[in-house]
């Protein structure tokens, strides 16, 4: 939902804030007071072209500013997400139902343009992604979904509440290309297979015959060091063991005389026999270290062989910590994801085979969801022909008459493999008929409209003018019951060439879209003025002799002078506002 549009220096406005409700939101005044105006800024806002001279004139600079208060809507977070454009736990609102969402686009003469979303740079490609989850604008010359025949499946899954189908085949389809994507990889090893197979050998071979052991390049390093200092590692082991044992004066002799001191001394003072313990200990682990170091200094010897084998083995491991990863446990790891790599290699072809047996029966589930969902569109689409036949009659399209196409895109491929069909088509007859699913189904949706007697019924694009698709795509709306994900839905001059009781059957139908979308609507009819749950007018006035637009929410009173004024025009009348009076009371 829009709350808040912000405009600085754009076409006549100066400056210009527009605070918008709930519901269905009117918009009017005198014909060019700058209603249109507020429309074409929301575009722009939302990823809509910017020229120059939309810009305030004797101004180089302006921008445009809109709060959104957004549902929570997964898709819509996954795409802020992946822009890295806005934290939702810091921007929910307290009921944790939505969240807020501010885009400013700042435009100057020059062309060049600022975006920003959540007060982070971005893109018109991420605003033109998020502009169907926040407005759609249908006006003159404006229809940004109504052509699109995207819109056409979904408002006809919509009108027959296929939502459950549809994740049913949306499921079905990850399946499918899960399965496929893991088959193409397999044909991705295929391809370097043979190369590949003689790298991984020679990897493997090179690591399991050098018998590499974690930690061994530490011990060797150890070794290396030991053998370098053998003559000073000689003189400190044995000038320690005369010192701790051997000498006269060693320390187990002076501590085997302070024991017998000490004994002799406890029998006087009993409080010394508690010590004899602990150096009868020290006793013990000096004698063990003395004999230690005898034995450790008889072991050194001096060998060059040695040392040279060291230092061999120590730059083959060296060498083999560079080429995988930068120690012995990393090349472990690589020796351990070259096999399992080359075993997956060598049963390649037996688990392509599974892989096309789960396939199959991936595909086989698919299809018939995909089925089920199609019968249930072409079941749909009649009672969607006559409900929205019946919605355009009562908007001054009597004569109109719509059609809903649905084609099964597999049924055609499989027809034009057949030489059935015009080979010529779109259809690419050498594709995998894979590529022709999706995980909306295998269904092609357009919409056709002939809006005069006689005409024969072709695409909307080709045959729907401003103000017949606006209200085309008000009646669609409601009969669709487009409130899956609700947002903005904007109509500008969608009254015209139409007064009277039509009018009021417009506005009922906006009244009722504003129920599950708010609505944003520009209108000179009193008779659709009068459903407004929000009711601005637009005017211009002259300010040190310069042009501004300014927007004002009216109460119940200026509400009757602004629906006399539509009825009778510059000079109001009582019986105008009687009249005024009401329509609103009705």
């Amino acid at each position: 939902m829009l709350q808040l549009l912000n405009i600085s220096n754009i076409a006549l406005i100066d400056e210009l804030q527009v605070e918008f409700d709930n519901g269905l939101n009117l918009l009017t005044g005198e014909t060019g007071s700058g209603k249109s105006i507020i429309v074409d800024a929301l575009g722009v806002l939302i990823g809509g072209r910017f020229s120059s001279d939309l810009l305030k004139s004797g101004t180089d600079r302006g921008f445009i500013e809109g709060l959104f208060s957004v549902s929570a809507n997964a898709e819509l977070e996954r795409l802020l997400s992946d822009a890295g454009l806005v934290s939702f736990e810091s921007s929910k609102t307290p009921t944790d139902q939505s969240f807020e969402l501010i885009i400013r686009r700042e435009v100057s003469a020059t062309g060049r343009n600022k975006i920003f979303v959540n007060n982070q740079l971005a893109t018109q490609a991420l605003l033109r992604d998020l502009r169907e989850f926040l407005v759609d604008i249908h006006g003159q010359g404006d229809q940004q979904t109504l052509f699109n025949t995207d819109t056409h499946l979904e408002l006809l899954d919509s009108f027959a509440g296929n939502s459950a189908l549809r994740e049913e085949v949306a499921t079905a389809y990850e399946n499918v290309s899960r399965l496929q994507r893991e088959i193409d990889r397999l044909h991705h090893v295929e391809a370097e297979k043979f190369q590949l197979v003689d790298t991984l050998n020679y990897q493997i071979e090179e690591l399991e015959r050098s018998q590499l052991t974690i930690g061994e390049d530490d011990n060797l390093d150890e070794e290396k060091r030991r053998l370098a200092n053998v003559e000073k590692l000689t003189a400190l082991c044995q000038s320690s063991y005369g010192r701790i044992y051997e000498d006269d004066e060693s320390a187990l002799a002076r501590l085997r005389q302070a024991t017998g001191e000490l004994t002799e001394l406890a029998e006087f003072e009993s409080r010394f026999a508690e010590y004899l313990e602990g150096l009868e200990s020290a006793r013990a682990m000096l004698e063990d270290l003395s004999f230690s170091l005898r034995d450790f200094a008889d072991k050194l010897e001096f060998s060059p062989a040695r040392l040279a084998e060291i230092e061999d083995r120590l730059a083959e491991l060296s060498r083999l910590k560079r080429k995988y990863g930068g120690s012995i446990e990393t090349a472990l790891e690589h020796l351990a994801r070259s096999q399992d790599r080359l075993r997956q290699i060598e049963t390649s072809e037996e688990r392509e085979k599974e892989l096309r047996t789960d396939l199959k029966a991936a595909t086989e589930g698919y299809l018939d969801r995909a089925n089920k969902l199609h019968k249930e569109r072409v079941r749909s689409s009649k009672k969607f022909e006559q409900a929205v036949e019946k919605g355009i009659a009562e908007v001054a399209m009597e004569n109109a008459r719509f059609q809903v196409l649905v084609s099964d895109k597999l049924q055609f491929v499989e027809a034009a493999e057949k030489d059935e069909v015009n080979t010529k088509s779109d259809v690419s007859l050498g594709d995998d008929k894979l590529k022709h699913i999706g995980h909306k189904g295998t269904d092609y949706v357009e919409f056709q409209f002939s809006a005069n007697p006689g005409e024969e019924l072709k695409p909307l694009a080709r045959v729907a003018s401003g103000g017949e698709a606006s209200r085309l795509m008000l009646v669609l709306k409601t009969v669709a019951n487009a409130a899956e994900f609700p947002r903005t839905i904007v109509f500008d001059e969608i009254d015209t060439g139409i007064g009277g009781r039509v009018s009021e059957a417009v506005g009922v139908k906006l009244k009722k879209l504003s129920e599950t979308n708010q609505v944003l609507c520009v209108t000179h009819q009193p008779q659709i003025a009068r459903f407004a749950d929000s009711h601005l007018v637009v005017q211009k006035e002259v300010i040190k002799n310069r042009t501004q637009v300014i927007a004002t929410r009216l109460d119940r009173s200026g509400r009757i002078e602004e629906l006399a004024r539509m009825l009778t025009g510059a000079e109001i009348t009582d019986s105008a506002r009687r009249h005024a009076k009401e329509l609103l009371k009705h």
